[in-house]
């Protein structure tokens, strides 16, 4: 009606919000170093911020994120980095979705590790259980048809991933090199693509993934530079296809993640297989309980320039406690054993609200007993417990 007496009508404005969090956090190792050089500090304060800015047009057709991320570590210089785990513009399409810039992906299914998460580097000066990723440029195309839904991946540029310093913790014997090396002749600028199928039905959800470009596990060859051995990290082109499989079944939760490799020496396949059973209402209170059992399983064999693998032949059991409080306060508790040299790794997470704006979570990574030809024995000495207090706006 405005429109047709000849008057303009105003377009909806955009909308925008900001979020996001401070960090204050404290690492403490109980036990000496096991190399010279290392810094013998036994508690290790750090602190950090990742605000998200999310601005939506008024059309509702396109969003803008933004989520920049920086830490300042009172120890480890290369743990004080910034990054932004996000950066992107997404337009939702008539029947598909498109994402360009730097974003984050998930994929797996699994707990103790994922297997076929790949498109995302993983930030290891964050935490060595690989969970924090950094952002990957891509730019990303998801359609939904009648037989499940379909995302293509185009990366066009490549994140080295972050490693300790050299007289900080998590280092192992020998120190890592500030170059890395890689098989393209692109190197950083070699462009890599990815796809991935997904599908629920019945109680299965199914995802098959292929993935040809940068491998985001380098190899870590010894080489003599400055009159020092160092390990220089070395980016391999691979083809990796994968599949995860989750199926629910009353208190049963069955979980598979599984990926052949080809590229990074000899073909290879590794998989996790496993299951969670969740106890509901324990002792008649508010609290489940779940049990976790998993078998973890990679094929690649042993040499001198190897990847970060220690899960050649492994057993995964854990608990994970929630009290289904109104502070949302969880429990999770895990221990690894190889099961052909018995090295033992432990893992404690726990976490709760304070109100609204608080969440204080404490998480444990132990090596009470780990052989001397284990993968993780250059971290043997390496215990860590991390307080964390988080404060949202």
């Amino acid at each position: 009606m405005l429109a047709a007496l000849g008057m303009s009508v105003p377009a909806p404005a955009a909308e925008w919000e900001l979020s996001g969090s401070v960090q204050l956090e404290t690492r403490v190792f109980p036990s000496e170093p096991a190399f010279a050089g290392q810094k013998d500090a036994t508690v290790s304060p750090s602190v950090a911020v990742e605000p998200e800015l999310v601005v939506d047009t008024g059309s509702g057709a396109d969003r803008f994120t933004l989520k920049p991320f920086l830490r300042l570590d009172a120890d480890d210089e290369n743990r004080s980095h910034g990054d932004l785990r996000e950066a992107n513009w997404l337009h939702f399409g008539d029947g598909y979705d498109l994402v360009v810039g730097l974003d984050k992906v998930f994929w797996g299914v699994a707990e103790s590790r994922h297997l076929v998460d790949i498109v995302n580097q993983s930030d290891l000066v964050e935490d060595i259980d690989q969970e924090d990723k950094l952002g990957q440029p891509m730019v990303q195309l998801q359609v939904g048809t009648e037989w499940g839904v379909l995302r293509g991946f185009f990366m066009p540029v490549f994140r080295e991933r972050t490693f300790p310093d050299d007289d900080a913790r998590f280092r192992g014997a020998l120190p890592i090199a500030d170059t890395a090396a890689y098989q393209s002749g692109a190197e950083a600028f070699h462009p890599d693509l990815a796809l991935r199928w997904t599908d629920t039905f019945g109680g299965f959800d199914v995802g098959v993934s292929y993935f040809r470009g940068t491998s985001r596990e380098p190899r870590l060859v010894p080489t003599a530079r400055n009159g020092r051995t160092e390990l220089v990290p070395t980016y391999d082109l691979i083809d990796q296809a994968g599949v995860d499989v989750q199926y629910t079944t009353g208190a049963w939760l069955w979980k598979f993640e599984g990926i052949a490799r080809a590229g990074q020496g000899d073909a290879f396949l590794a998989s996790v297989a496993g299951f969670e059973y969740t106890l509901y209402q324990v002792a008649e209170s508010d609290a489940d309980l779940g049990l976790l059992l998993e078998h973890l399983y990679d094929g690649r064999e042993e040499d001198g320039s190897a990847p970060l693998t220690p899960f050649q032949n492994d057993v995964f059991v854990g608990a994970r406690v929630t009290l289904n409080d109104e502070d949302d306060t969880t429990f999770l508790a895990g221990a690894v054993t190889d099961v052909e040299d018995r090295s033992v790794s432990l893992s404690l997470e726990a976490s709760r609200r304070i109100g609204n704006d608080l969440k204080v979570e404490l998480e444990a990574r132990l090596f009470p007993d780990v052989a001397p030809d284990n993968v993780l024995y250059g971290i043997r000495r390496d215990n860590v417990v991390t307080l964390r207090l988080s404060r949202f706006f």
